[in-house]
């Protein structure tokens, strides 16, 4: 072989050899780089719960305008799984923790027992825990209260129908009572009807005036749903249940309270609280 030709031989061994060092070096960086990729990725939040979401809870104490005060703690557990791309993250039986941050009892002549509620934090059924704030979206649709969205205020019903009720009925068993009172004593049926209905209506009202509105409750049991006023963050690693991410609810039973209005004068007024 002529020296021309095994010299040129060499140099495209030697080019050869340095294009395909230069390509495996590359294809090993890129590997790198992914790995690096995947643990950097590992290493943050994989999972993100959105501000605005919206978790459905039942109430696993009772609270009331009548016998809570503020400061009291309120303990929840979601009842429906919440999901992040197809993967569970807020399992059911999950607890919640909050503050009863405003009570106001209701009024003897007007105003409605008003409840505030704060919710402050999140326990996974692996322990892991998440601090937050988060207000009430909507009650229970059993439920008498009603509920100020704008506000996030809880208040009980209100009782007008049942006032003119007790009124009317007093009024009327006056007026019986009257009428045989000055028909027996006189024989002036209408006038002793009158005089009656009048001091009966007069007590009817004294017990109105006396008397406070029904208080706003939300019974153990009852159903409500709270919003996140801003996202929870969750590592995957975080999210790990044991195969328990269906844990069922505990059946706390209970429920909303029947309506509170006052019934009439045969019934006792139960729905007055004094």
């Amino acid at each position: 072989m002529a020296p021309l030709e095994s010299a040129w031989l060499r140099r495209t061994l030697v080019i050869t050899a340095f294009a395909v060092s230069a390509t495996m070096s590359a294809q090993s960086a890129e590997e790198k780089e992914a790995t690096w990729r995947k643990v950097d990725q590992s290493t943050t939040a994989d999972y993100t719960v959105d501000s605005g979401s919206k978790i459905p809870l039942s109430l696993i104490n009772s609270v009331s305008t009548k016998h809570s005060v503020e400061g009291d703690r309120i303990y929840l557990e979601t009842v429906f799984p919440i999901l992040v791309n197809g993967k569970i993250v807020i399992p059911p039986g999950s607890y919640v923790a909050g503050t009863v941050t405003q009570i106001k009892r209701p009024g003897r002549v007007k105003g409605r027992g008003e409840l505030f509620l704060r919710f402050d934090s999140l326990t996974l059924p692996n322990g892991v825990t998440r601090d937050f704030r988060a207000r009430v979206s909507s009650l229970d649709g059993r439920a008498s209260e009603e509920l100020d969205r704008t506000e996030g205020k809880i208040r009980s019903e209100g009782d007008k129908a049942g006032d003119a009720r007790t009124i009317g009925e007093a009024a009327g068993a006056g007026a019986s009572i009257g009428a045989i009172a000055g028909g027996a004593s006189s024989g002036h049926y209408g006038m002793g009807a009158g005089i009656g209905a009048a001091a009966g209506a007069t007590a009817g009202l004294m017990g109105v005036l006396l008397s406070r509105g029904p208080d706003a409750t939300l019974a153990k049991g009852s159903s409500l749903e709270m919003v996140l006023d801003r996202p929870l963050q969750f590592k995957a690693s975080e999210l790990d249940f044991g195969g328990n991410s269906m844990r069922p609810v505990s059946n706390s039973g209970g429920g909303p309270m029947p309506s509170n209005k006052k019934g009439g004068l045969g019934t006792g007024m139960p729905g007055r609280r004094f």
